[in-house]
């Protein structure tokens, strides 16, 4: 009992010799934090005098949690892009550095999700749990690290996978006017790679959000909203994150294809992006150019457009097919955005409102639509079945247009005219029906062969799923190696052809 006191006295000499340490070594001193105010706030933008430390695109935080991006670091003022609801803010706030550049979350519990461009949750689901985080601005992967585009993406449609293909890793524009389906190509093109493990990132800049709630309700009903994720800057946003939102959805999709993964990603629509960097550029008083677009117009889809690639099998092997969306006016594809993205771009379907005012749907123009990379990844069975499909098309329309000057037409006019009907009417489908590879097959070898020609145009659609139930019933090894890329010999050309041949002889 009387050793305690003596054991406690010890402890605190102890004690108070560490702390005596402690304080000899500490050193205080200032820390100094940048603070600017706000100058002058304009529809989207702030000027911010007072940080001469700031670096391009730090992200700058304002009174009540408002972010912004320095987008102009100009001597003495800082013009700022606002990324949310101005609120209260006003001349005068302060403005202070984050030391770090704009980033979004990544990871699998993206996956059916609806999100904004900063990676906020828009679906009422709870948040976003994440691991990992990413900038938004991402240089591409260098030349060295990509692969040939390979491997075909199916988008479902005849008249893109026969005659426009599409390889996993390319570019691919759709343009057209308004109205004119450029959405439901994509909302096929997802609907189709059900089970096939691609996933699909739809970014929506400056849509309706009637459009965007129909389209997500669409993918939900399909049951595909699971290999989705869906990045939102509305209509109403300001036009600072309809400017980030593609490359923030990028950078979510780069996550997947650096994992070995496949990604499809759709930016509807770049014209809005355009439109909305123009107005941030005058805004902040930057030089204007052709159609008062900036000069560097060009660079900012460049550049987001080269991150989409195929790796290379010792950099994971992934790949990111983007299909970005622009729209015309009064069907000028030599507009200046449009031509931009042409040359960008590997190819472009076009989709016109003369096909799609006659019903015709998907209403592609084969004639202005090419795939320059797709073509080499395309399943052999297309090859051999429509090698010289798209020539004979274009003559058919060219034909078509000219006898409309004539009343008298000879036989082999008529049969020419006759059989590129049946063509068009096969190369048609409706909405949310894509079509597996081999029906695709089997349909498009019956009309080459003209074996579709006796039959009145009303009866080709019956014709199409007679024979689609046959392949189900009576081939089924054929349909797999069809799909599976194998060769597709002439002894298989003949089975098909033949069995073919007995179902439309039976409608006949």
């Amino acid at each position: 009992m009387t050793e305690e006191p003596h054991d406690l006295q010890s402890v605190l000499i102890e004690t108070l010799s560490v702390l005596e340490q402690v304080t000899d070594t500490h050193r205080p001193g200032l820390r100094t934090r940048e603070v600017g105010r706000v100058i002058s706030i304009g529809n989207g933008i702030a000027l911010v005098a007072g940080l001469p430390g700031v670096e391009a695109e730090e992200i700058i935080r304002f009174p009540g949690g408002l972010l912004g991006l320095a987008f102009n670091v100009d001597p003495g003022e800082v013009g700022v892009v606002l990324l949310g609801d101005i609120g209260e803010l006003k001349a005068g706030a302060e403005a202070r550095l984050t030391g770090r550049v704009l980033d979004v979350p990544v990871g699998e519990g993206l996956l059916g999700r609806v999100v904004d461009p900063l990676g906020r949750p828009l679906d009422n689901q709870g948040p976003v749990r994440t691991l990992e985080r990413r900038p938004v601005e991402r240089e591409a992967p260098p030349i060295m690290d990509r692969a040939p585009v390979t491997v075909p993406l199916q988008t479902g449609l005849k008249v893109v996978d026969a005659l426009v293909p599409i390889g996993r890793g390319q570019r691919e524009l759709i343009l057209g006017d308004r109205q004119t389906g450029k959405t439901a190509i994509v909302l096929d093109t997802f609907i189709n790679q059900k089970d096939t493990g691609v996933i699909c990132v739809y970014c929506a800049i400056g849509q309706r959000d009637t459009a965007v709630a129909k389209l997500i309700a669409d993918l939900k009903e399909r049951e595909v909203m699971d290999y989705c994720i869906v990045v939102v800057a509305p209509g109403e946003a300001l036009p600072g994150l309809h400017f980030v939102a593609p490359y923030a959805a990028t950078s979510m999709a780069e996550y997947f294809m650096e994992k070995g993964r496949d990604v499809l990603i759709i930016y509807d629509n770049l014209s809005n992006h355009a439109h909305s960097y123009r107005e941030l550029s005058l805004l902040l008083r930057r030089p204007p150019g052709r159609e008062a677009y900036p000069g560097d117009i060009f660079y900012i889809h460049s550049r987001l457009l080269e991150r989409s690639t195929h790796l290379r099998p010792e950099h994971g092997g992934g790949s990111l097919t983007a299909l970005p969306i622009v729209e015309t006016q009064a069907q000028n594809i030599a507009a200046y955005i449009p031509t931009n993205l042409i040359s960008i771009t590997d190819g472009q379907i076009y989709l016109t409102p003369g096909l799609f005012q006659k019903g015709i749907f998907p209403a592609v123009d084969v004639g202005k639509s090419v795939s320059r990379v797709g073509g080499k990844a395309q399943l052999p069975a297309y090859r051999a079945v429509t090698g010289d499909l798209r020539l004979s098309y274009s003559q058919f329309q060219e034909l078509e247009a000219f006898s409309r000057f004539g009343t008298r037409l000879d036989e082999r006019t008529r049969k020419t005219l006759e059989h590129g009907y049946r063509v068009r009417e096969v190369l048609q489908q409706a909405q949310f029906d894509p079509l597996p590879v081999a029906a695709q097959i089997a349909v498009l070898l019956a009309v080459t062969q003209g074996l579709l020609d006796e039959l009145p145009r009303e009866e080709v659609g019956a014709a199409e799923k007679a024979i689609r139930q046959m392949l189900c019933e009576q081939l089924p090894e054929l349909c797999r190696r069809i799909e599976e890329g194998e060769e597709f010999g002439e002894a298989d050309r003949k089975l098909l052809l033949d069995k073919v041949t007995a179902v439309i002889q039976t409608l006949s």
